[in-house]
């Protein structure tokens, strides 16, 4: 006997055996119950989804010989005959080669004439729209009002390029991409019943390369099976399917979190040996730095306990901002393989990127090797120490702070002020913060410095920025400037002064009114507009 390939033999052959789409399930079988049928339905999806499946149950739920149910019996002579393909008054017609209007004439000519064995012809027209615009308009009539024993089921891969003449006809369904895990448990359950040893890791990466199409997931699972003789194993898979595994993945990541060049160079040129696809690799790349984020912000999105757990270290080694960034870098570095010299030096150029925008690689990179790109530093202000660079703030504050015991009111009025602004603003200014923490730093001000704490107050308007990693980070870069272990405090309450960021809009507006005054009173302007009668937009004038 010949083999039947895994797609064919383990099609669904009831609404109870079909994986996903349940959606459509739902609707179909309450209406197969309740006797409320339509006479035309639109499966639209994309391949391999159970389009003409579903249309295949449907026939055999109009036609079995127990009567009209959405659970055929599947043993009668109807429903063997529609799952062989043999029942007369069944048909199925492919539009790429029965798309002009007189292949529709004639096929709405047959459609006139009763039944020979079943209780309902079934027309099922696959990959509807490539019909030609005549032969849409010659079944326009028919599909709106045809004989009671006709039932049209269309299916389509793109369902744009159906007039909405035909669309108003009929009860449309779109079928969903199967998820991960659905055809997981489906390749599980057939390798069982098969007497197949598989690995489960090598089932995750045959339901990656099928990208929701569950017939593609069978014809893999099929090469897989006779790649490993007999046996489906994850080493096996990659091969076949040439995708990266984890362990060069995670090997990128471990070099990026130590900051190591050179090792990530390495596993690059590892993956060129065994001529791994790039183009996968930055996919699954920019789908891993999804995963870290998603454990940073919503942990409880990731419901594998062991990948929540493997994440959780690097979601705590990477910033959340650089987190977005290195996104961005991965899935625009796939966009530009094409336009590199060849796929090995674009992956290693986005490599390259992603070490030289980190955070705190590029600073202490930059100023080890001055000659590599970046300007050097002058030699006095890298020898500089912190405790001189801070002095003026350090002399302000610590007053300040040995004062703040005093009983008398003048003493404890003077303890609640905040301490000089120019030296906040100077300091937020060198402190080397982006983002969120950049932001809560310019919207406060100094209120105390002591030895082992510092003091910010922020105005209510502005609470939303005391989020805990901001603040972590601004106490970190605080600590590392002052060179001691220093507590953030943060209150939240008007402020007494001007913050840095209310003093940099009060001198962006001063400079816009500068520039706008030097407009005005150019004479070539007031020219201008004596002569056209016109006006200034002083919307558009930017300082410079």
């Amino acid at each position: 006997m010949s083999y039947q390939v895994l797609a064919r033999k383990w099609r669904p052959k009831s609404f109870a055996t079909l994986v996903g789409q349940e959606h459509v399930v739902r609707a179909l079988t309450h209406a197969l119950d309740q006797q409320r049928l339509h006479h035309a339905y639109l499966f639209t999806g994309t391949r391999g989804v159970g389009k003409t499946t579903i249309a295949r149950i449907m026939a055999k739920a109009l036609n079995c010989e127990a009567g009209v149910s959405s659970t055929p019996c599947g043993v009668c002579s109807s429903c063997l005959e529609i799952d062989g393909g043999r029942f007369v008054d069944y048909m199925e017609l492919d539009a790429a080669s029965n798309r002009g209007v007189e292949d529709m004439t004639g096929l709405l000519e047959k459609a006139t004439y009763a039944p020979t064995r079943g209780r309902f012809k079934v027309y099922v027209i696959d990959e509807v729209h490539q019909l030609s615009g005549h032969a849409f308009n010659a079944m326009l009539k028919t599909l709106e009002e045809p004989p009671e024993h006709v039932k049209f089921i269309l299916a389509t891969t793109d369902p744009q390029k159906i007039p909405v003449t035909v669309l108003s006809r009929c009860l449309q369904f779109n079928l969903k991409q199967m998820p991960l895990g659905h055809i997981v448990e489906h390749l599980t359950n057939i390798l069982g019943q098969e007497g197949v040893v598989f690995e489960p890791a090598a089932l995750r990466h045959i339901a990656k390369g099928a990208a929701g199409s569950m017939r593609d997931a069978l014809s893999l699972l099929d090469q897989a099976i006779a790649h490993g003789a007999g046996k489906v194993e994850e080493a096996g898979v990659r091969d076949m399917l040439g995708t990266v595994g984890d362990d060069y993945l995670y090997a990128l990541l471990d070099a990026l979190r130590a900051n190591d060049i050179q090792a990530m160079v390495t596993v690059a040129e590892s993956m060129d040996a065994r001529s791994l696809s790039f183009d996968s690799a930055l996919q699954e790349l920019a789908t891993l730095f999804h995963r870290i984020a998603l454990a940073q912000f919503a942990p409880q999105a990731i419901a594998d306990d062991g990948e929540r757990d493997k994440l959780a270290p690097y979601a705590a080694a990477f910033d959340p901002e650089f987190l977005q960034l290195c996104y961005q870098i991965a899935i625009h570095g796939r966009e530009d393989l094409d336009l590199a010299p060849d796929e090995y030096a674009g992956f290693t150029m986005t490599l390259l990127r992603l070490h030289a925008f980190k955070p705190d690689a590029g600073g202490a990179q930059r100023a080890a090797t001055p000659g590599a790109g970046a300007r050097p530093a002058p030699a006095a202000a890298l020898a500089k120490p912190a405790a001189t660079r801070v002095a003026p703030l350090a002399a302000t504050a610590v007053p300040l702070a040995a004062s703040a015991p005093a009983a008398s009111a003048p003493a404890a009025a003077a303890a609640s002020a905040p301490v000089v602004d120019d030296d906040w603003h100077a300091l937020v200014a060198r402190l080397p913060l982006n983002g969120m923490a950049r932001q809560l730093a310019q919207h406060c001000e100094l209120a105390e410095l002591g030895r082992d704490q510092i003091t910010l107050r922020l105005p209510p308007a502005h609470k939303h920025l005391q989020g805990k990693l901001q603040q972590d980070k601004l106490q970190t870069e605080l600590q590392n400037h002052y060179g001691r272990p220093l507590r953030l405090v943060l209150e939240v309450a008007a402020a007494a002064g001007v913050t840095p960021a209310e003093r940099a809009r009060s001198e962006k507006r001063e400079r816009h009114e500068r520039a706008v005054a030097a407009i005005e009173q150019d004479p070539f302007v007031q020219a201008a507009i004596n002569l056209f009668d016109a006006s200034i937009d002083e919307a558009t004038i930017k300082p410079v």
